[in-house]
């Protein structure tokens, strides 16, 4: 392939980027009164209600997409295929749902089979689609107009700009809906336990040992003593949380401690732990964000973080290598 080749063919790319970038922007411009009624529509549908996404061909994977951020994003959502509907997948409505339909020209046959029995549960319907005058828009609650869309490419038959523009409308009102509902971030890691999403919003508290699992000694002990505690507590930890009598942390002895014990040839065994253990040791609060400890973590080239209570009493342990195996 020669480079006048390839410059032509990033420029064909070009063109189809600016094209539907250009559409989005229109679409944007023009957004008004139907669709903060869409919003309105959603946030103040029954607690039992779902957003029922659909679409046929192109439009259908656009509306799986949409209801699948829906839901990622605390909105009850599922697609329903207008084919399959019919044959039975209508039982699906309750009047509490609201239909979310897709179609470019709002002239899609297995579309207009369906609303009527949407009508009949008593669902609201609404609609993205190109003009206020095709039978879909008719026949909605509300109505998001996108325009008569020229789609991308030498043909513009494919559909291309039109599911495009549609999944930036799908988008725009699933966040509308979010940012109106107060979506925490919280919320957001309980729906989003996998992956790097989850993992960034997950809490120290969701991941610490504890109990059985989280060794801790009193400062009186003997290092051996504490050695025997880290060696048979569950999980092996490598590390110890170390104690006064009323149970305020005052160190950590961790397998670094142990290795200078060792390197430096005295008998040591035999000594309180509060001899030899480290001062000062660095704490993270159990709602603090799992990201937050790892950064603490790489900064001190440490392996372990002390969980701590508001009155610095230990509550758990997080090891690296806890972290590490969600990552």
């Amino acid at each position: 392939m020669n480079k006048d080749s390839s410059t032509d063919i990033a420029e064909i790319g070009r063109r189809i980027l600016q094209a539907e970038a250009e559409a989005i922007n229109t679409v944007a411009e023009t957004l008004g009164e139907p669709f903060v009624k869409a919003v309105h529509t959603i946030l103040n549908a029954p607690p039992t209600g779902r957003i029922v996404v659909s679409g046929m061909g192109k439009a259908g994977f656009i509306a799986m997409k949409i209801s699948a951020t829906l839901a990622s994003t605390g909105t009850s959502s599922f697609f329903l295929h207008p084919a399959e509907a019919v044959h039975g997948d209508l039982g699906r409505y309750s009047q509490d749902d609201i239909a979310l339909v897709l179609s470019t020209s709002g002239e899609t046959p297995e579309i207009l089979r369906v609303l009527p029995a949407i009508k009949r549960v008593g669902c609201p319907i609404i609609s993205i689609t190109s003009t206020a005058d095709s039978s879909l828009a008719k026949h909605s609650d509300v109505v998001i107009e996108i325009g008569n869309i020229k789609e991308a490419g030498p043909l513009g038959l494919a559909p291309t700009t039109s599911t495009t523009v549609m999944l930036a409308v799908g988008d725009a009102l699933a966040m509308a809906v979010l940012e109106h509902k107060g979506f925490s971030k919280e919320e957001f890691a309980f729906y989003h336990p996998g992956g790097s999403l989850g993992r960034k919003l997950m809490k120290v508290k969701d991941l610490m040992r504890t109990g059985e699992e989280n060794a801790v000694v009193e400062e009186n002990v003997t290092v051996r003593e504490a050695i025997h505690v880290i060696t048979t507590t569950k999980g092996r930890p490598g590390a110890c949380a170390v104690v006064d009598s009323s149970g305020i942390l005052k160190g950590v002895f961790t397998d670094g401690n142990l290795r200078r014990c060792l390197e430096s040839g005295k008998d040591f065994l035999d000594k309180p732990i509060k001899e030899v253990m480290g001062r000062n040791p660095k704490t993270v609060a159990p709602d603090s964000l799992v990201e937050e400890a790892l950064n603490i973590i790489s900064k001190h080239k440490i392996d372990q973080l002390i969980v701590v209570s508001k009155d610095f009493k230990p509550l758990g342990l997080l090891d690296i290598q806890d972290i590490m195996s969600i990552r």
